[in-house]
This record gives structure tokens, sequence and C-alpha cells, in this order.
């Protein structure tokens, strides 16, 4: 047993008891790299990751490969999920280092913590032209024994170049109509009108991307921007990167049709998911689009939920072989021969379900097995009969055994879960689910926030972690608060999301609108993390500025107001050159250009035509709308001072850009100021 047992995170804890004698991140573990006079190796990795468990595998299980590391190095075993500051520092010298990145990432360190050799998976030996997991261990012992002022010289110069790459807030002044028509077209040109979504494989599921061109299309009425939204969301429903029994998303295509996924299932890919599809039912009133959104949203209840009420943050990619043999393979969990199918369906059933789900003899995947999808030429089926058997399927598949879980709690990724169960559960009168997210932020409140709401990472099992939030933790769950506000009526989340906006503004942003990715007072790294563009979530930085617009236009604050659009200044920059990697900040920017709306409904609780207008300034499609739903002159939102009832009914008001509509009391007319799908 190493120092790892007792730590916090599951991926932590999948390597306590490998023979290679790990250290968390911890100072103390440079200081004994200093003592001893050896050089740091730093693992980082994640759960659900399928390289990384391979390389735990062949490499940190072996005997003869761990007497090597504990005798030469002083080995760091990093949670990305738990540590995305130290990996973003060491991923960006990664990158520019080698021109490429990823996990399992290995990066030698001297014991100031300072990167000199990089690279992510090695093989336990020479492959594809890779240097063995030993030779590059050796190459490194005899560097640091025999070349130790040229690695002083490499790492000093590295660290230098990271350290001049601050960024500030990307230009003066905010993202206007000649910039996001230009992000428009950028991404019309990388658009896969064949199969939706961008470029080629592997295909990521480009939720932020989507949730822009919504926004795109309901401020402007773009039918391209609606489009390629629908087309992408409909190709993805559709394939094999969506689970057609269970619902919920795999983290990628490996091939650029949606056919094959990588097979893990993250928390913050459902969330925004989710919640694009809600907001594409929004627009449209597809029924595709309506069925995903709230089988997604009960796939993230059914199965990522903690028995502490918050949500876990990945299902892994493999799962044991049901044949008993132990062994494990990435999707097993997921795929059908014909033959899995007969058994469980008998032979007629079984030969509608091959063509339902693009099942074949060969199989779309390995070993003669399929991912289920629905191609295009399926034809239309009996609901009755495609519900039966995917039932019956269901069923059968929970007796395979299960793919691990990283039952960790993430801050920032819960929020992006509360906002999603919050509106899809006020959109499709699913109270229930409205609960979940409830639940979830009594959580995130209780354990996660401090009595000054500085936030903890991570948690697990009612416990919290050692790790400060970061940014995109403060932007994420005050942007679940704000949504669950709107949703429920309950002004305290507005409240609470204003304590976790206040300290954006004190320890996140810089003099000039920038913001980092960790607090003024964090642990200090050879750089401070500092990245506005998209990843696998929004970026801290955007986040954090759509979440400042919706609470300034809620409270009237010109302080958050000012910060939000000094953030978007990096949209203006960027947005027009790299559409894909900023969609959250171009779709915050749609909010701006639109307002955000302010939306106040009053009348008395329960009362009927008071639900019925709460429901539809909810479903209103303008851009970052933001609504509060309550009593006339209650207190719990600013937004409903000053606001009677019109002639003894409920009424909605809709203000923007400083100027008020009159108010209405009838749902048809709060449409019409609003956009909405019925």
């Amino acid at each position: 047993m190493n120092r790892l047992a007792g730590v916090t995170s599951p991926y932590l804890l999948q390597h306590a008891d490998n023979p290679v004698d790990w250290w968390p991140w911890a100072p103390e573990a440079f200081e004994e790299a200093r003592r001893r006079d050896v050089p740091v190796l730093l693992s980082i990795g994640y759960s659900a990751c399928h390289w990384c468990h391979v390389m735990a595998h062949e490499s940190f299980e072996d005997d003869a490969t761990a007497e090597y590391l504990n005798e030469h190095f002083v080995s760091v075993k990093v949670d990305r999920e738990e540590r995305p500051d130290v990996d973003a520092v060491y991923m960006e010298a990664v990158q520019s280092a080698t021109g490429q990145g990823g996990w399992p990432m290995t990066v030698f360190l001297t014991p100031g913590a300072e990167p000199f050799y990089f690279g992510t998976y090695f093989p336990p030996a020479p492959r594809h032209g890779m240097p063995s997991f030993r030779q590059v261990l050796e190459g490194v012992t005899a560097a640091w024994a025999d070349r130790r002022g040229e690695v002083d010289e490499v790492a000093g110069k590295i660290v230098r170049d990271l350290a001049g790459r601050t960024l500030a807030y990307g230009g003066q002044g905010t993202p206007g109509e000649e910039g996001l028509a230009q992000a428009l077209l950028g991404l019309a040109r990388e658009y896969d009108p064949a199969n939706g979504g961008f470029g080629g494989a592997p295909k990521f599921p480009p939720s932020m991307v989507l949730e822009f061109l919504l926004r795109h299309h309901a401020r402007t009425g773009a039918e391209g921007a609606l489009q390629m939204a629908a087309d992408t969301c409909e190709a993805m429903a559709r394939g094999g990167i969506y689970d057609q029994l269970g619902g919920g998303f795999a983290r990628y295509s490996v091939d650029r049709e949606w056919v094959i996924p990588h097979f893990e299932k993250m928390l913050y890919d459902n969330a925004l998911l989710c919640r694009v599809y809600a907001h594409l039912w929004r627009i449209t009133g597809s029924d595709l689009a309506r069925r995903v959104a709230l089988e997604t949203a009960d796939f993230m209840v059914r199965e990522l939920r903690t028995p502490e009420g918050g949500f876990a943050s990945a299902l892994d990619a493999d799962s044991e072989l049901a044949d008993g043999s132990g062994k494990h393979a990435e999707g097993a969990y997921y795929v059908w021969t014909p033959g899995q199918l007969r058994d469980v369906l008998g032979e007629e059933d079984a030969e509608f379900a091959t063509r339902y789900f693009g099942v074949t003899e060969e199989g779309t995947f390995e070993h003669g097995s399929s991912v289920l999808r629905l191609p295009q030429d399926a034809g239309v089926d009996d609901a009755g009969r495609v519900s039966s058997v995917r039932e019956r399927l269901l069923a059968a598949r929970e007796q395979r055994p299960r793919p691990g879980r990283d039952d960790k709690i993430v801050a920032a990724w819960n929020g992006l879960a509360i906002a999603a169960l919050a509106e899809v559960g006020g959109y499709f009168d699913r109270p229930d689910l409205v609960e979940r997210a409830t639940e979830a932020a009594d959580l995130l409140v209780r354990l996660h926030m401090d009595d000054g709401a500085r936030l903890t990472r991570t948690s697990r099992d009612g416990h919290a972690g050692a790790n400060a939030g970061v940014l995109e933790d403060y932007a994420d769950v005050a942007e679940g608060f704000l949504a669950l506000a709107s949703v429920s009526g309950e002004g305290a989340w507005l409240e609470f999301a204003g304590f976790l906006l206040d300290i954006v503004l004190d320890r996140f942003t810089g003099p000039e609108g920038q913001l980092y990715d960790t607090a003024h007072d964090a642990e200090r790294l050879i750089r401070r993390p500092q990245d506005p563009t998209d990843n696998a979530a929004p970026s801290g930085w955007t986040a954090a500025a759509g979440a400042l617009l919706s609470y300034a236009a809620h409270t009237g604050s010109e302080a958050h107001r000012t910060e939000a659009e000094r953030a978007l200044g990096v949209v203006k920059a960027l947005g027009p050159r790299a559409p894909r990697f900023i969609g959250w900040g171009l779709a915050a920017a749609e909010a701006l250009l639109d307002g955000p709306r302010e939306v106040a409904v009053v009348g008395v609780p329960g009362d009927e035509g008071m639900r019925n207008l709460h429901k539809a300034a909810l479903l209103g499609t303008a851009p970052g709308a933001v609504v509060a739903a309550g009593e006339p002159g209650g207190d719990e939102f600013p937004l409903l001072a000053d606001r009677p009832l019109v002639d003894g009914k409920p009424a909605a008001y809709v203000c923007r850009h400083f100027v008020c509509a009159a108010p209405v009391t009838e749902v048809e007319a709060l449409r019409g100021q609003l956009g909405s799908q019925g």
C-alpha cells in the first residue's frame, strides 16, 4: 500500500495497491525529490480513461518497472478532474513541446516542479515508433545523472516560455453582430453536412457550439444555424454515441459518422447535451429532441446520482465480460451480437431488432458485436413493439457486469447537471427532476461551500476533498443555481449565485477584465493557468461571463454587468477565428446582444394562471433570458419589486435594454414577447 490510500479520488485509489511508491500532489513529494536529488515522474489521468488503465496494468502494476521507478524517481499521481489547474499547466507544456497531448500524461519534472521531458502513453515494449516506458525512464535517469546542466536549461526555458503567456482580455469592446456572423460562417465551413458535427474523426459532441447556434437562430432567425444544430442533434441521437437502451451519451465517436463511441459516459457531456436537446425542443417541438432530453435526464438520475444527492463524475468505458473469464473489455456492457438478441427476444423480435438497431452478423464493433444505433433507412415501426424490445434488452443488459463508476462529486459538473435537470423538469412538468436538481444544489451548499462561500472542488461519500475550487466551479455552480432559481421561484439560489460570483470578481479577475482559472490566493504553480477556450466543458472564463451577465440581469448590478462585458472581450478576439473552441462564449455573447431579457412573473402561488405564465416564460427562446416568479412585491427576487397584479390577474413583465414592454396576463401575449415553443 502506497501513499494514495485514504484519498478521495477514485482514480488515485485505483493505484493505491500498485508496487509504485506513489505520492499525491503535495509539497512533501517535491521535498523528497530534492532530498534524494532525483527527478519527479508526474503521471496525470482520470478514472474513466481507457489508456490510463492500460498503462497502469502494463507498467505501474509491474514489479520490475515499479522497482526502477522507486529507486530513481519520486512518482506523483494526479487526478486531472480533482486538480484541473495542475493538469492545465503541464498539458500546456506537453502540447507546446510535442504539438499534441492527452491522457495518460507523463511528465518528468525537476524537484522545483519544472518540466523537462514529456509524453503521454508509453508501451511496455517499443511499438509503432514509440520507445518503451523502461527506455524512457532509463534515458531520463541518464540525462539527470550525466547532463544535469542541459536538463536545468531546458526546464528553465520551458518555464520562462509558459510564464510569458498571460492573456489579456483579448480586445477592446464586446463582440457584436459582425463578429458573431463571422463565427457562424467559420462554423459553416467546418460543418460536416453528411453526418452532422464539425471536422472529422474522432468526433466530439459540440455541445457548446450547438447552444450558440440555437441562440443565434432564436435571436436572428438564421435558418442555417438551426439546421446545423438540428441535424447534428439528430445524427448523434441516432448514432452509437447515444445509448439507445438506457439513454445518455458516450464521450465521443471514434468515426465521423457517430457509429462507434469511446464508451465512457461523463457527467459534463450528459448535462450539457441534456440541456441542448431541451433547448432544441423549445424551438422546434421535435419529438426526438424531447425524448433524448428526458432520457438523458433520467439516465443521470438513475446511473450517476449518489446517495448524498449529488452526481458522480463518470462511468468507465471498460467492464467485465459476461463470460465469467474475469477479463475486461471496452464497450462490453453495451454491445450486442445477433445471437445475443435472439437469446433475449426470440427469433422474430430479434430479426426486427437487428434491422431497427443496425446490428449485423459481421458486427460494427469488435469480435462480431455491434453498437446499437438507429440507421436512417430503418423505416417507421410500431412504437409499442420498439418499446417492448428496448425494455427487454435493457433488462437483460442490467444482468451484465456494470462499468465502474467514478463516484466523486465535482462541483462544476454538478452545477451543469443542476441547470439541465431544473430546466428539463420545468419544461416537461417533471417536478421530480427539479427536486433532484435541488437536492444536488443543497449538497453543494452544505458540503462544498464554507462560511465565506469558498468552494471545495470535489467530495466523495459525504466527505469534502482537500482541493480548492477553480474558476469553472464557481461559474458552473452559479449557472446551476441561477437556472434553479428561475425554475423553482426560490430566490435563495439567486443569493447563493451572487456569493459565488462576488468571489469571481474579487479573487479570479485581473485588472483589465481577464480571468484566471485559479484564485489569487491559490497554490502557486509554475504558471497561473488561464484558458478562455472550451474543452470538454465550458471554459471557466466564458462560463463566468455568462453567469455574471445573468446575475446582472436579475439584480441590475452594474458591477457584474461590466465585468461580464469585459470578460467577453476575449470572444470578440477569438470567436471569428476559432468558433469551435469558444462556443459557450459565443452563446453568452448572443445573450448580451439580446439584452438579455428580464422576465418577472407575479401571481398567487399555486394559481393556474400564474403557473401557465411561469412556464411560458421558461419556454421563451430569447437568448439568456432570466425569469423571476413569485408574489407581487415579494422579496425573493429584485425583479419582482413594484410589479403588481393586473386587474387582479397574474401578470408577466418583460424588459430589455432598460426598456419595459406593457405587462401581459395572457400566455400567447407573453410568447409573442419572448418567442417560444408551445
